[in-house]
């Protein structure tokens, strides 16, 4: 099976990467060539700005797949330059939970119908990341709805090798003693590692669904009980002031994904109090 990744360089999109070739696919990722990969002769390689429609069309004239990931859009005009572009005969779109208006707890993949509401043709600077990715689904669901299409929603992505540097951000403020500002301390948040999000991509690949579905681990872990994990093993006390640096998951309210259709399809999460202290553990030993 040929597959396309666009990205596949860091974080759940190399652990993709790594069960696509466990599976034997024939695996090229596409880039701008900035990010080395640990791939080494195992994938080819393509060169392009997925931001650049002339790019995309020069980069994929020729060529076919049978399934792209697309792991980096964030906008429509992402959609429409690797739909346009790129032939393929299934395509699964990396999406995120911010395209719903109200989080709470086990929220349903109905709650955001990409059918409704107007497609905007925007680029990733023109609207905040929420709007931008209801409207990278609008144009998927819309636009290229004879596509053999489906879009993950995944909840906050975690793990050892997070570049965003999200939940280290608490780790290292409470070691060094730095104050933060945070204002969701006793809301529940839901979270995904990245290894199950790479996982979860690959097996969605083999399967025909189409259409929108939630991805994520089980149960949820407030930043409270991150801080008084993180105490606990330190010895440090968090320093919490309304002056302090912002918190990277404040204003976000209580929420977790409902994952029954994702598991209908046979698919099964982990919970996440299974591995998120070795991940704080991890941090919290880093120098």
């Amino acid at each position: 099976m040929k597959v396309l990744v666009l990205g596949g360089t860091r974080f759940f999109g190399i652990h993709l990467v790594e069960e696509l070739l466990l599976k034997g696919c024939d695996v090229t990722i596409a880039t701008r060539g900035l990010t080395p990969d640990p791939f080494g002769d195992r994938v080819k390689r393509i060169k392009a700005d997925r931001t650049k429609e002339e790019d995309m069309k020069t980069a994929f004239k020729d060529k076919a797949y049978d399934i792209v990931y697309d792991d980096i859009a964030y906008c429509s005009n992402d959609i429409k330059y690797a739909l346009d572009n790129i032939v393929c005969k299934r395509y699964i779109f990396v999406s995120t939970i911010s395209v719903y208006d109200d989080l709470h707890m086990e929220i349903e993949e109905s709650e955001f119908n990409p059918l409704q509401g107007e497609t905007v043709w925007c680029n990733r600077e023109d609207a905040a990341y929420n709007m931008i990715k209801q409207h990278a689904e609008r144009a998927l669901f819309q636009n290229y709805a004879s596509r053999s299409a489906a879009a993950v929603r995944f909840p906050f992505v975690i793990g050892k090798d997070d570049y965003t540097k999200r939940l280290f951000f608490y780790v290292d403020h409470i070691k060094r003693g730095i104050p933060m500002k945070i204002d969701n301390i006793k809301e529940p948040l839901g979270f995904i590692h990245s290894l199950e999000a790479g996982r979860f991509l690959a097996f969605l690949g083999d399967k025909d669904f189409t259409g929108v579905v939630n991805a994520g681990s089980k149960g949820a872990v407030s930043v409270g009980k991150i801080i008084e994990y993180t105490e606990g093993k330190t010895g440090k006390k968090a320093v919490i002031l309304s002056e302090g640096e912002e918190a990277p998951y404040n204003g976000a309210d209580r929420f977790s994904v409902d994952v029954r259709l994702a598991e209908g399809l046979g698919f099964s999460f982990s919970k996440t109090e299974d591995w998120i202290w070795d991940i704080l553990d991890y941090y919290i030993l880093l120098p």
